[in-house]
């Protein structure tokens, strides 16, 4: 596959629900009250319970994973969490979008994916980059 700058990976869109933060905290471990209990999370600021940035994470992952067609091309991702993703107690949940483009092509013959993820107009992840071979 040749990487050209510029190009733009099909957008990936997710629901993201309470019962899904449910099964992600049940395979991650992370039973965090943020992430299920309404009350707790207002009490501690938040506006509601909130995705785990980790799953918001490895969704950016499904959109570079879902284009590659084979998840050992991705040779690096990283990035920072800047906003929660609030997940309402309701059939829809949280809608976040995902776009990607080529960024650099390196000799090497890697290229840098630039994603970016927003919730509700806007970004919840920075710096969100890929590796890809």
């Amino acid at each position: 596959m040749g990487y050209q700058v510029g190009e733009e990976l099909p957008p990936l869109q997710v629901q993201v629900t309470r019962d899904r933060l449910v099964r992600y905290a049940g395979a991650a471990l992370d039973f965090n009250p943020i992430h299920w209990n309404e009350r707790f999370a207002k009490q501690v600021g938040l506006p509601d319970v909130i995705a785990h940035g980790m799953l918001t994470m490895a969704l950016g992952g499904r959109l570079v994973t879902d284009w590659l067609g084979d998840p050992g091309k991705l040779v690096e991702y990283g990035c920072r969490f800047t906003r929660p993703v609030v997940v309402p107690d309701d059939d829809k949940g949280a809608t976040v979008e995902f776009t990607g483009k080529i960024g650099q092509v390196r000799e090497d013959g890697t290229a840098r994916v630039d994603i970016t993820a927003k919730f509700d107009g806007k970004t919840v992840l920075g710096k969100a980059t890929a590796v890809v071979r």
